[in-house]
């Protein structure tokens, strides 16, 4: 698939790349997807709930009721689960959410992500750029010009220049990242990609 590779004024260069067959023409793999969202979402949870059980509940440990013969169910304490103010049964504890995955599978979840954005023409090419100075009016410039301001995008840059990354930390429905460290979740989530022509090249080497 050829695209043609756009300025930061929206305008063609008059020069196309080709993207990688390997990365953005692979067929769909919906599990591999659904396992890489799974491991981001898990590897984000903060995994601090905590409830107390009855072993846990400040109160009086004294037999509220003889143990037969009250035609109702049988209890200890006042801590019994089954009383208001009591322990909760089998409740949440702190614990780390996060598994691991295949580097693999984590690479072909990313090109399968890839391949859709590519399948649905919701890639984007621009030249090379830098900004001089942290400006998030330049930022959105350059969303406008591409006709994409009103629209979840990703911005993926060779290397993490600071100017760019700052000009767009205030845009809400802005993204920027290197090629290595996008992840399934985030590639999905924009509506639109747009790709410098310098990460292109570099994938093809």
């Amino acid at each position: 698939m050829k695209l043609p590779v756009l300025n930061i004024k929206g305008e063609k260069t008059g020069r196309d790349i080709t993207l990688d067959k390997s990365i953005f023409g692979i067929p769909e793999h919906q599990h591999a997807v659904y396992l890489g969202i799974k491991q981001y979402m898990a590897n984000n949870r903060q995994g601090t709930n905590k409830t107390k059980e009855r072993g846990e509940i400040k109160g009086s440990t004294r037999k509220i009721k003889k143990q037969k013969g009250t035609g109702t169910a049988r209890a200890g304490s006042i801590k019994n689960p089954l009383f208001r103010g009591g322990g909760r049964i089998f409740g949440p504890k702190p614990r780390d959410y996060s598994f691991k995955l295949n580097k693999k599978v984590k690479s072909l979840a990313r090109y399968s992500a890839l391949s859709d954005k590519a399948n649905s023409k919701s890639i984007l090419v621009i030249e090379d750029f830098k900004f001089d100075a942290p400006k998030t009016k330049h930022y959105y410039d350059l969303l406008v010009n591409l006709g994409v301001s009103q629209e979840k995008t990703m911005l993926i840059v060779k290397d993490n220049d600071k100017s760019v990354l700052l000009s767009a930390r205030n845009l809400k429905q802005a993204t920027v990242t290197s090629f290595n460290e996008t992840n399934v979740y985030n590639i999905l989530n924009a509506s639109k990609l747009i790709i410098t022509e310098g990460v292109l090249k570099s994938i093809k080497n």
